[in-house]
């Protein structure tokens, strides 16, 4: 555990840090009413002598797209949230409660994990309302796992589960400033979490510490590695990191001046950095869009299925139930992707497939021959800028990310923390190619230790406005 406090003690300190904080960022859309009664559970098995694993006891925060059988499951939209809760728990769920962690609540996401209208603002969804970033209560907390990224920056819990298709992870660690790891897609079950595309969707932990996302990520994946064995201090030594330049650079200043100082901190932990390099751009947003869009429609209706009769079964009734509840669903934005969605022709239209060879090549082959040409272990680059200012009417205003090759490919990467920007959290992307994990574990446990070492703790939020 995290804390010297028993499991009953812990879960009561943080609920007790809900009532005080989360007014001010709604991070947590339905706490869990029978927490005390798990924590209090796996204390008695501790004082048994039973011991699940080193999360035994430990408070975790899933968003509110993963399937929990004793809480709803919303995906932020009201189409779900006057139904029953799934009829079971997701298989990330069930390894959750089987090393032991306390399911803590929901927390908010950006509505269908951002993934319904070109205008969305992140952090907001009609079940939720809006999820705030701590460090600046007037700017974005970044989508989709808005939620899970505040609550941990917020001191809520420091452990949370997000899910990503594209940023939805490693957008809201950057910007909450807190450790978050995407996942080779496939390392980690989808059964039971909300779907946009199974090519390209994937949960994965968000924590304060690299370790902590380590420890998360060994549960979630069926323990049978345990990732924290390679968080292995700051020793870099015959590491080789490649700097792709180009457009993942230059849109933030700030950001930029950030991101040089921590890849000095890499070079002093030994590592060889290959500097000046440059990944081909990933294709038009056409050839994503398309297999998202194929995706969603087919992968949506069977996780419909599984739900309770009488709801929602398709996107057409999604959309249907959005226009009657217009004044709630679209007051911000619109539903121009489901729509797109519902027109299409199922997975073996010739557009779908000619998509998804498109861009699992763009981003396979733009990381893997990157990394061969150059006998590179991994990648790094800015995260996202600094968050942006809310604005409910016109929509969220991202100018950069580090995302969207690894999106493509399925391939894994984390964000971590590297220091502020004006006050803002930023952070460092390091990716790889498929089930590199261990390395980005290292390399992010090395830089994190870096920092520490040379800067002090991560700053904390004052939950105040920005200026």
């Amino acid at each position: 555990m995290t804390s010297t406090l028993s499991s009953t003690a812990l879960v009561e300190e943080l609920q007790g840090r809900i009532r005080e904080v989360d007014p001010l960022v709604n991070a947590i859309c339905t706490p869990n009413p029978a927490a005390l009664t798990e924590a209090a559970r796996l204390d008695t098995e501790r004082d048994e002598g039973r011991v699940r694993g080193p999360l035994h006891g430990v408070p975790v925060l899933v968003k509110d797209n993963i399937d929990t059988a004793d809480l709803p499951t919303t995906a932020g939209s009201l189409a779900l949230a006057d139904q029953p809760p799934p009829p079971e728990d997701s298989a990330v769920v069930r390894r959750l409660r089987a090393a032991g962690c306390v399911i803590l609540g929901k927390t908010n996401l950006s509505e269908w994990a951002n993934f319904r209208g070109s205008a969305s603002s992140s952090g907001w969804s009609a079940y939720g309302g809006l999820t705030r970033n701590p460090y600046a209560l007037n700017r974005s907390p970044g989508g989709s796992s808005s939620g899970s990224g505040a609550a941990v920056a917020a001191g809520l819990a420091e452990y949370a589960i997000g899910t990503e298709t594209n940023g939805s992870i490693v957008c809201p660690a950057a910007l909450n400033g807190v450790v978050g790891l995407k996942p080779t897609v496939g390392l980690v079950p989808q059964q039971g979490i909300v779907p946009i595309s199974h090519s390209q969707d994937t949960a994965g932990p968000m924590t304060r510490t690299v370790k902590q996302a380590a420890a998360l990520l060994t549960v979630m994946t069926g323990s049978q590695t345990d990732y924290t064995e390679h968080c292995l201090g700051a020793d870099l030594s015959n590491v080789r990191i490649g700097v792709p330049r180009g457009p993942l650079w230059g849109y933030s200043k700030g950001l930029d001046q950030v991101t040089e100082r921590s890849l000095e901190l890499l070079s002093q932990c030994g590592a060889t950095l290959v500097d000046h390099l440059s990944l081909p751009t990933p294709g038009g947003d056409e050839d994503q869009l398309q297999v998202l869009s194929h995706e969603l429609k087919v992968d949506l209706a069977a996780y419909l299925a599984t739900r309770a009769p009488g709801g929602p079964r398709t996107i057409d009734d999604l959309i249907a139930f959005n226009k009657k509840h217009a004044d709630q669903e679209l007051q911000w934005f619109g539903q121009e992707l489901f729509e797109r969605a519902a027109a299409t022709q199922g997975l073996d239209s010739p557009m779908y497939v000619a998509a998804r060879l498109t861009a699992l090549r763009a981003g396979r082959d733009g990381i893997d021959n990157l990394l061969r040409d150059n006998q590179l272990d991994a990648l790094v680059c800015p995260s996202y800028s600094p968050a942006w200012t809310i604005d409910l009417v016109n929509g969220d205003h991202v100018l950069g990310s580090s995302s969207s090759h690894a999106a493509l490919a399925g391939y894994p990467l984390i964000s971590v923390p590297t220091g502020l920007v004006s006050g803002l959290p930023v952070g460092l992307t390091i990716s790889g190619t498929a089930r590199s994990e261990v390395t980005l574990i290292r390399l992010a446990h090395a830089l994190e230790t870096a920092r520490i070492a040379a800067d002090g703790p991560f700053p904390t939020p004052e939950f105040t406005q920005w200026v």
